[in-house]
């Protein structure tokens, strides 16, 4: 990693933890406990993944970084409402999240339910009630679909349906993709289009570029989670390995083999990078996050 790369990252990151309080200082939180939840859950760290994409693409194609708080915002609340859910004993019935105890082990599974549905709706919220100029009505509009597409059915709630449904058969390398898509890359790939958007990219060869730049770092960042669940240290992940397994999960180790999982998330990852080419050197930012992304250990 470059000096001037974990410069840009470190002040993306630092923006978008200032954002997320502002988002989450709310006048009327429905109970104390209720906004606790929130706060406890949003501002816990993470790698920020999502928010980072929107600030490295928005500014790559000149858009100021006070145009893209909200998107940035929006996408970090929709994925940690994600996590609070995905956490529940419904689900994946996890113990730890970013080095600390889940949302339901630090708050109870009724107020856990309840602050992934607040984060949800807050994320719209944020979105819909931005105030950040020339930022036309039309953008505003195609951000929340981008969002609202990356969520749904045919999104990350597809995706976790598919998973529920998976677990303890075996899928083909196929369908584990389209499941990982819709899971993880939805959302990555929405941070990607909701940057572009509120930079004013609305169709045309950059855009496709970017679609497909997200769609293979998407995957790619999924089967480098499904490696790390096997090799992982627990300790940087700040959750345990071996629970994929533990609970007889589909993942791109046990359904091709480790070493084929680490070829295809290197493919992807150069797949991904060479459809910035349209970019030219405004694509340098992003082609280093995506070689980022395959080089995590947490």
């Amino acid at each position: 990693m470059t000096t001037d790369f974990a410069t840009r990252l470190a002040r993306y990151r630092e923006r978008i933890e200032r954002v997320l309080d502002e988002c989450l200082q709310l006048p009327d939180p429905g109970t104390p406990r209720l906004r606790e939840a929130m706060r406890y859950s949003t501002l816990g760290g993470g790698k920020r993944l999502r928010p980072v994409l929107v600030y490295a693409t928005g500014e790559s194609l000149g858009a100021p970084l006070e145009r893209l708080d909200a998107p940035a915002a929006a996408v970090e609340l929709i994925h940690v409402y994600s996590l609070v859910h995905d956490d529940l004993p419904a689900m994946d019935d996890d113990d730890l999240r970013r080095g600390r105890p889940t949302c339901h082990r630090a708050f109870g599974e009724a107020t856990a339910i309840l602050c992934g549905d607040a984060l949800q709706a807050l994320a719209f919220a944020v979105l819909a009630q931005d105030t950040a100029p020339d930022v036309p009505p039309e953008a505003r509009l195609a951000m929340i679909r981008i969002l609202a597409r990356a969520t749904g059915t045919s999104g990350m709630a597809g995706g976790q349906a598919i998973d529920l449904e998976a677990v303890g058969q075996t899928l083909s390398v196929e369908a584990l993709e389209n499941m990982h898509s819709r899971k993880t890359g939805a959302l990555i790939q929405g941070s990607v289009l909701l940057g572009a958007t509120a930079a004013g990219v609305a169709s045309g060869p950059i855009l496709g570029a970017l679609e497909r730049f997200g769609a293979d770092l998407g995957l790619a960042f999924q089967i480098q989670d499904d490696i790390l669940d096997v090799e992982g240290d627990p300790a940087l992940l700040g959750k345990s390995t071996g629970a994929d397994a533990a609970r007889r999960k589909p993942t791109y180790p046990s359904t091709a083999g480790l070493e084929a999982a680490r070829r295809r998330a290197n493919a992807l990852c150069d797949s991904a990078i060479a459809a910035l080419a349209p970019l030219g050197e405004r694509g340098a930012l992003l082609a280093e996050l995506a070689r980022e992304v395959l080089a995590r250990r947490s």
